[in-house]
């Protein structure tokens, strides 16, 4: 028996507290079947003979191995009978949060990049797609470009941060934590996305293949990373809204957008010892699942005065476990992040909780009731399925997109120097969530679908706007 990661010393502490429990295990599991007792986990609710433990008096949980034929959730029960352990879980999955891919593409929109000089012949080309950067109504707009019930008003906020000579929000580090970023040319195999600069990432690490190359081969990190941050001026026509911000990318789901909680702990903190901002992340848990070793991770970026950010998750007819809002969005200190429509509207897959503390775009159907049917996607420049050519895909919706949008604002938030300085880390973080909070446009829903409301990122960004009082 060996732990994960090459822990000797960790598993000589946890086989006495094995061997106390190997009874207890084996009664758990000597009525049923013979199959009951292989810890392979239904639905890849967890990983297989993998638990996630925490003795007292430890700093971090870690990752464990289990023997052949005992079971993951008997023994962790067991384990946490025992006064010398602080935690025991299965090692949750958690899964991209975006929906159900369709092959379904808008009349006229072939998904295929126009590039060069057409895409960009036009000054704000990128606002005939990108609805979700547009002004909402009125306001000081550029002539020629159009407004969009659905917007949060990037426009607004790129104009504060040049004045305050912070353009797109250079000088803050955004972490995505995802499947990787298309962000570097590797053998002719993979491909840097041609709406990304080499100069705008920071060194980042996967944590799936355990070498420095997080390179996406999915398609979900690359989206998610070009609406916080990609380039501008580049030829391509589309846009990110922190676009001169630097990007860490840190791979935690594999290709499938599958990842593990142990995983996406260590992926937490290293961000955090990498000196990132703000960290977005793009995925959940099943809903009720504890993940303890992912909250201290939480915690600890909370202490460094890093913004951390999360989906709430999407629902569906199919969706299962994905019922409620679920880590690590209800993670201590986390901005949790439902989902809107082109129309203004609730997206149809947003899940309602008290975790929910804003909305922002993340596109698609509507929810009942409401008076818009406006439903296009977040376009974005990512690899096309099963390929390594890129394309501006019209798939991609759900809270995956819209959290992107929040850390997005909440670096132009900390650029800027609205919130001004903080007393401590921590104090800064709660800053940054109380401007976004106090500077959200209500939709007239219920708290727990909207939080505080849908984003602005104009307001958010107005030195002129009176920084919000505390608590």
């Amino acid at each position: 028996m060996q732990g994960f990661g090459g822990r000797p010393t960790q598993m000589r502490r946890l086989l006495p507290i094995f061997t106390s429990t190997t009874l207890l295990v084996a009664l758990a599991v000597s009525g049923a079947p013979a199959a009951a007792a292989t810890s392979i986990s239904p639905a890849r609710e967890f990983a297989p003979r993998q638990l996630v433990v925490k003795f007292e008096g430890e700093r971090r949980g870690q990752a464990v191995a289990l023997p052949p034929g005992v079971g993951v959730r008997a023994t962790a029960a067991a384990l946490r009978r025992n006064p010398r352990v602080a935690y025991a879980e299965p090692n949750y999955v958690a899964t991209a949060s975006a929906t159900a891919r369709s092959s379904f593409l808008p009349p006229n929109d072939s998904g295929t990049l126009k590039g060069t000089a057409k895409a960009s012949a036009t000054a704000g080309n990128w606002a005939f797609k990108q609805w979700n950067f547009l002004p909402w109504g009125g306001g000081d707009t550029p002539a020629g470009l159009p407004f969009s019930p659905g917007g949060i008003d990037a426009i607004g906020a790129w104009r504060h941060l040049e004045e305050a000579g912070k353009p797109g929000a250079e000088g803050v580090t955004v972490a995505v934590l995802d499947t990787g970023i298309a962000y570097r040319n590797l053998g002719g195999r993979l491909s840097r996305s041609p709406d990304f600069d080499s100069e705008q990432f920071v060194e980042g690490y996967d944590f799936v293949d355990r070498d420095y190359l997080p390179l996406d081969r999915n398609g979900h990190g690359t989206h998610v990373a070009g609406t916080i941050g990609e380039k501008t001026d580049n030829a391509v026509g589309l846009t990110g809204l922190a676009y001169r911000a630097k990007l860490m990318p840190v791979r935690v789901l594999a290709k499938d957008g599958v990842g593990y909680a142990s995983i996406i702990a260590r992926g937490i903190r290293f961000a955090v010892a990498h000196h990132a901002q703000v960290i977005n992340m793009s995925f959940n848990f099943g809903c009720g699942e504890r993940v303890p070793a992912v909250d201290e991770a939480l915690r600890e970026a909370y202490s460094r005065g890093v913004v951390t950010v999360a989906s709430g998750g999407n629902w569906s007819p199919r969706s299962g476990s994905k019922r409620c809002v679920a880590g690590p969005a209800t993670g201590p200190r986390v901005i949790g992040v439902g989902g809107t429509t082109e129309g203004g509207c609730l997206g149809k897959y947003s899940i309602a909780g008290a975790a929910i503390d804003l909305v922002a775009p993340g596109g698609g159907k509507p929810a009942p009731r409401c008076a818009s049917v406006l439903a296009r996607p977040i376009y974005q420049v990512t690899l096309k399925p099963n390929s390594a050519e890129f394309g501006i895909p019209a798939f991609y919706t759900g809270t995956s997109m819209a959290a992107a949008h929040v850390s997005g604002v909440a670096a132009m938030v900390l650029a800027s120097g609205v919130i001004g300085p903080q007393q401590n880390p921590k104090a800064r973080v709660d800053a940054v969530t109380r401007r976004l909070r106090s500077t959200a446009r209500g939709l007239g829903l219920p708290r727990a679908q909207q939080g505080a409301g849908l984003i602005d990122a104009g307001r958010a960004t107005d030195p002129g706007l009176r920084r919000p009082r505390r608590g």
